[in-house]
């Protein structure tokens, strides 16, 4: 069992040396490649600026990703709390108990 594991360590090794040198082999042809967002099928206002903004200006993008999802936590939060309250579990006066 154990000359088994380690054939399959020495494997796993092996491979995490030489998959890189791969990747790197393939650099030239990864440097021509453009990621864009295809605009030519959206139909809503606020669809189309966020793909022209990913085509343009990612940085903008990035931020706005980052304000809308700690947006939708706040907005989920508050809204489960209003949930677990109606259900009759109040969190906000819970008494820890050490024991």
């Amino acid at each position: 069992m154990r000359a088994l594991f380690r054939r399959i360590l020495a494997f796993c090794s092996v491979i995490s040396v030489l998959v890189p040198a791969a990747v790197w082999a393939a650099g030239e042809k990864a440097a021509m490649l453009v990621v864009v967002a295809d605009t030519r099928r959206v139909t809503s206002d606020i669809g189309k600026y966020f793909a022209d903004l990913y085509n343009t200006n990612m940085w903008l993008f990035a931020v706005w990703a980052v304000v809308l999802t700690a947006g939708y936590g706040v907005f989920l939060g508050f809204s489960m709390d209003i949930i677990m309250s109606r259900t009759g579990l109040d969190l906000k006066s819970r008494k820890i108990i050490e024991h």
